[in-house]
């Protein structure tokens, strides 16, 4: 299914929430909408949801309103909410509303079920559950109504270390499987470039990138998108999440030194390039600086992305 915002803008309270000229999505099998709190992402989620109405403009969906496209819609909302009763009658409940047989409920409950890994959980009490597995069955309960259009708000979102990784590393299989265009919601970059092959960057509202999810992460196009990235912005220069190195290289930058920590993987240094604070991880075999000490950082080339005065992207 193709989603397409023509000049939406939507507003709550006198204050512009959206404001969207142009926007297609499912050109991709999977769509991540990034940004962070307050961005609209959830707000966009129930646009193409035909739960809201934009303030102006047109939402479509194969070119009709997404008001009457409502029954081809599945929405996973971020809070995994459950009505008293098993986990099958809650997978259920959106079926016998939308007046599906039986036996056809069955089947498709059990599908969903077992793609999202809660086969074994259908007859358990549905307030009863963990944090993973009642994400799990919203995903499920989405999953049966066979939409053709899935939206997931922060699907991970509350879950714990070791519940958020499982779920994160079964969701592409799982997206996968729902055979739906997938549009989904995250203020994480790693859940965005695992879950999705295109990415929209929204900032305050509005569009600032959209494309290929890897491609607007290597080359954002403006300093604002680099910066909610990760990169490390200085003045005219962008360098990527994790490329910083002590030492000399490429792009080289003076880094005073706050405190030199060991995050497992490796000793990082922290501090400040100017006024920007920064990381850089320590090579194998290197003295550590002391705190207050200036040492040379560096980054590859490949890693560098540089910004016009208008902080928009160079080449």
């Amino acid at each position: 299914m193709e989603a397409r915002l023509e000049g939406v803008r939507l507003e709550r309270g006198g204050r512009t929430v959206l404001d969207i000229p142009a926007l297609t999505l499912g050109r991709s099998r999977a769509t991540a909408i990034l940004g962070p709190n307050g961005a609209g992402k959830t707000s966009l989620l129930r646009l193409l949801a035909g739960l809201e109405r934009p303030t102006a403009g047109r939402v479509l969906l194969d070119g009709a309103p997404a008001a009457e496209a409502r029954g081809r819609v599945g929405f996973a909302f971020q809070q995994a909410t459950f009505l008293r009763g098993s986990v099958r009658w809650n997978l259920e409940l959106g079926l016998r509303l939308r007046g599906v047989p039986r036996a056809e409920r069955g089947e498709r409950v059990r599908a969903a079920a077992e793609l999202c890994g809660v086969a074994g959980l259908l007859e358990r009490d549905a307030l009863r559950l963990s944090g993973g597995e009642a994400q799990r069955a919203n995903l499920a309960r989405a999953l049966a109504l066979g939409a053709e259009l899935l939206l997931l708000d922060e699907p991970l979102s509350g879950l714990d270390g070791p519940s958020r990784e499982a779920l994160l590393a079964d969701l592409p299989a799982i997206l996968e499987g729902a055979g739906a265009t997938v549009v989904l919601v995250t203020h994480d970059r790693e859940e965005a470039l695992l879950l999705a092959q295109e990415l929209v960057l929204l900032l305050d509202g509005r569009v600032a990138a959209h494309g290929p999810a890897g491609e607007v992460f290597r080359r954002p196009p403006t300093r604002a998108a680099a910066a909610f990235l990760g990169y490390t912005v200085v003045g005219e220069l962008a360098v990527r999440p994790g490329a910083l190195r002590v030492g000399p290289g490429a792009a080289e930058f003076g880094l005073r030194v706050t405190r030199v920590v060991d995050l497992g993987t490796g000793l990082a240094v922290e501090g400040f390039i100017g006024a920007t604070a920064a990381r850089a991880w320590l090579r194998d075999g290197s003295a550590a600086p002391a705190p207050g000490e200036e040492v040379m950082v560096s980054a590859a080339a490949e890693a560098v992305v540089r910004f016009a005065a208008d902080g928009r992207l160079v080449g």
